[in-house]
């Protein structure tokens, strides 16, 4: 059984994303296919290079819905995803005392 194109259901498949020669290399057509491949990459990327504080803490404490966001977040922005102020706990008072200008990192 061979497979029939994904986007013109004509042809053999026999490039990437289930799709024909011809609507591969079609302009925009491929665009409209994500890649069906385990290598892929999805998600917002991973951002290596030297990426810029967050303009402010978030006082949502480590692991909760509203953390997982703001990392989401400031990963699209490519952003560093912590700032030296981020809640450490629930109740955590560093990113009210930045948001102030009374923080103090650590071992300063």
């Amino acid at each position: 059984m061979t497979a029939c194109c994904r986007h013109c259901s004509k042809s053999k498949v026999n490039r990437p994303r289930g799709l024909c020669w011809s609507c591969y290399y079609t302009p925009g057509v491929k665009e409209q296919y994500p890649s069906t491949s385990k290598y892929a990459r999805r998600g917002v990327g991973n951002f290596t290079g030297n990426a810029p504080l967050p303009d402010a803490p978030t006082s949502a404490a480590p692991g909760s819905p509203e953390k997982l966001a703001v990392l989401e977040q400031r990963a699209k922005l490519k952003q560093a995803l912590f700032h030296p102020a981020d809640a450490t706990f629930v109740g955590d008072q560093r990113p009210l005392e930045f948001l102030r200008g009374t923080f103090a990192p650590l071992g300063v």
